[in-house]
């Protein structure tokens, strides 16, 4: 059994979110470097130039890669042979969001009631996501998840008796009618089976992998080509200007369902595709 203090997964929570709103993943300022050089509609080649220019002033100054910082998602691996002191989990999550928000100096944007719409304040609280897993290591995974692309995410209910197509169909009309709102070249993820919860989180999840990642079933890693492939035809192009880079990625996670139903979600992500991640 391993015992670690709560407070060291607030240190880590602290630093991750600062981290991931201002330095791009490595596969993330590839894809944007590498859609620059294949872009051949002239706007759309600006736009890309200024995006790859954005998260290099980022990473020089210290400053975050947007405005929008996010709200905090964090997505926890507990190995069930790790024991925790200290705090609740919980509130050394929520410290350590508070504490990256305030000592990072990124926008907090979260508010405590829905409709009366008051600030917190701090950034807090986080959406929680944890997963009880084998072994003594805790994975903790940060998302500052921007609300111009969360705005544009949808879960439609499918019937057992759709297709690849039709799903396809229904991801590609979902970017389609976002247009410039997520701030394209999006990254798109996609949850399939569960329930409709269970396929909106595993959408989320597709958004961390790495772009150069392919599903290991073969079907599933075909079907993200072809996606890729359809987006990259819409002709929305950088920030919905036109041109071909609609899309740096499209990742999709699979769940079992139910005989009677077929869940989709497409989870939303912009350009940016911002997260971090530490193993203690």
């Amino acid at each position: 059994m391993r015992v670690i203090d709560t407070k060291e997964i607030e240190n880590a929570v602290r630093d991750l979110f600062i981290k991931a709103n201002r330095y791009l993943p490595e596969d993330v300022k590839r894809a944007l470097q590498d859609a620059h050089g294949k872009e051949e509609h002239p706007r759309a080649k600006v736009l890309l130039s200024q995006l790859c220019e954005n998260f290099a002033a980022a990473e020089e100054t210290g400053l975050p890669v947007c405005q929008d910082t996010g709200m905090a998602v964090v997505f926890i691996d507990l190995g069930q042979e790790v024991h925790l002191t200290g705090d609740l989990l919980e509130t050394a999550v929520n410290r350590g969001v508070a504490r990256a928000y305030e000592e990072g100096y990124l926008r907090k944007s979260v508010v405590k009631d829905p409709l009366l719409r008051e600030n917190t304040n701090d950034n807090t609280p986080a959406i929680l996501h944890l997963r009880i897993v084998e072994g003594n290591r805790v994975r903790i995974l940060a998302v500052p998840k921007g609300f111009g692309s969360e705005n544009m995410s949808a879960v439609r209910m499918f019937t057992p008796a759709a297709t690849k197509e039709d799903i396809i169909d229904f991801v590609v009309e979902t970017v389609k009618t976002a247009g410039g709102n997520p701030c394209p070249p999006v990254t798109v993820g996609v949850g399939i089976g569960g329930t409709m919860e269970m396929a909106a989180l595993i959408a989320k999840r597709a958004l961390t992998r790495p772009l150069d990642k392919r599903h290991p079933h073969p079907f599933y890693a075909e079907m993200e080509e072809e996606l890729l492939k359809r987006l990259n035809r819409t002709g929305v192009g950088p920030q919905g200007m036109g041109g071909y880079a609609t899309a740096l990625g499209a990742a999709i996670e699979t769940y079992p369902t139910h005989i009677a139903g077929l869940p989709v979600a497409v989870n939303m992500g912009c350009h940016a595709a911002r997260h971090a991640e530490i193993t203690l």
